[in-house]
C-alpha cells in the first residue's frame, strides 16, 4: 500500500482507487503539537472505539465511510477527495471531504466556559436567560454547535457565513448536518449512560459521496475527539476528565500552555512541547484502555 498522508496521530494508506486504510499510531497531540512521547495501546483503543461507533451508527441508518476493521489498529474506509482550495468547492461538488469540523457541546466545559467568562459568547445563544450566571459543568438548555476549519494548520472558529462559503454547503445542508450530529449524540448519550459516563462535547466530520449524500467520516466518540466525565463524580460536584483533556490539563499545570499561548499571541517562535514523564505515560495509557472498555462495553483483551 502507498502512504498518502501522515497526520498527527494517523497514517493514511491507499488500498485502491476507492479505499483508504487508516493506521492509528501511539502518537498523542495537544494544542496542535505532537508530544515527543508514545502512549502504549492508544492507537488500538482509538481505532477499535471508532469502529464500534461507526457500526452503531450504521445500525441507526446513518451513512458512514467505514468499511471494515483490520485488527488491531487499522480500519478501511471509503475514499473521498480532499480539496484544499476552497474556491474549487461549490454546491454541485461531489465525493469530497467537507472542510469543517463540527463541534457539539451539551455541557459548559473547556474553552466554552472561558469564552463565556470573557464575554465572547452571549449566554442567550446557549439557551440561557440573559441574567443567568453560568457555572462550570452546567448542562446546556439545548445542544450548542460550532464549526471550525479542518484543513488549516491551526483550527479556527468560523461564523456561519464563512463556514458556508468555504465548504460548498447550502443553508439546508448545514442545518441537516447539525440534525445528524444531534441524532448521533443522542445515540452516544444513551449508550454511555449505561456505563456511568457523561458525553460532554466532541467533534465530528463529514463528506459527500459521489451522489452528494452526506456521510460521517474520520473518527469520533473516542477519548481523543470527545470529552467524557464520570457520572458518580459529577453528581458529587467533581469533573473527572476521562479523555485527552487530562493530558491538556497536565500541560496547563506545568506552565507550558501559558508559554505557548503567549508566543502565539505575540507572533513569537513557539516553544517545543516537552515529553510526558514515564509515570504520566503509564497513567494516560491506562486511561485510554479504561475508556475503550467503558465506551464500548467490550474487554480490551
Amino acid at each position: 500500500m502507498k502512504l498518502v498522508r501522515t497526520g498527527k496521530v494517523k497514517q493514511v494508506y491507499e488500498v485502491d482507487d476507492n479505499t483508504l486504510e487508516f493506521l492509528f499510531t501511539d502518537n498523542i497531540s495537544v494544542f496542535d503539537k505532537i508530544i515527543p512521547s508514545k502512549v502504549p495501546y492508544k492507537g488500538e483503543t482509538l481505532c477499535r472505539s471508532a469502529a464500534f461507533w461507526f457500526q452503531v451508527c450504521r445500525k441507526a441508518g446513518i451513512k458512514t465511510h467505514f468499511t471494515e476493521l483490520v485488527p488491531p489498529n487499522r480500519m478501511r474506509v471509503k475514499r473521498v477527495n480532499v480539496i484544499t482550495d476552497y474556491s474549487k468547492i461549490d454546491s454541485s461538488t461531489t465525493n469530497y471531504m467537507i472542510p469543517l469540523e463540527i463541534i457539539s457541546r451539551r455541557y459548559v466545559a473547556g474553552s466554552l466556559y472561558d469564552r463565556i467568562k470573557n464575554h465572547e459568547i452571549n449566554v442567550r445563544d446557549l439557551g440561557f436567560s440573559q441574567d443567568h450566571e453560568v457555572k462550570y459543568g452546567e448542562k446546556l438548555p439545548r445542544p450548542f454547535y460550532e464549526t471550525t476549519t479542518k484543513l488549516e494548520k491551526v483550527d479556527r472558529l468560523l461564523s456561519r457565513e464563512e463556514a458556508l462559503k468555504i465548504s460548498g454547503l447550502t443553508e439546508v445542508e448545514l442545518d441537516n448536518i447539525f440534525e445528524v450530529v444531534e441524532k448521533i449524540d443522542d445515540i452516544i448519550e444513551e449508550e454511555v449512560e449505561e456505563r456511568m459516563l457523561i458525553h460532554v462535547d466532541g467533534k465530528k466530520e463529514f463528506a459527500f459521496d459521489e451522489h452528494r449524500r452526506l456521510m460521517l467520516i474520520d473518527t469520533f466518540g473516542t477519548a481523543d475527539e470527545d470529552r467524557w466525565w464520570d457520572i458518580d463524580a459529577y453528581e458529587s460536584g467533581k469533573f473527572v476528565e476521562l479523555s485527552k483533556e487530562a493530558v491538556r490539563q497536565y500541560y496547563r499545570t506545568s506552565g507550558y500552555y501559558d508559554q505557548l499561548m503567549e508566543a502565539r499571541k505575540n507572533g513569537l517562535p513557539e516553544p517545543a512541547i516537552p515529553p510526558l514523564p514515564a509515570a504520566e505515560i503509564k497513567k494516560v495509557s491506562d486511561l485510554y484502555i479504561e475508556m475503550f472498555e467503558r465506551l464500548t462495553g467490550e474487554s480490551f483483551r
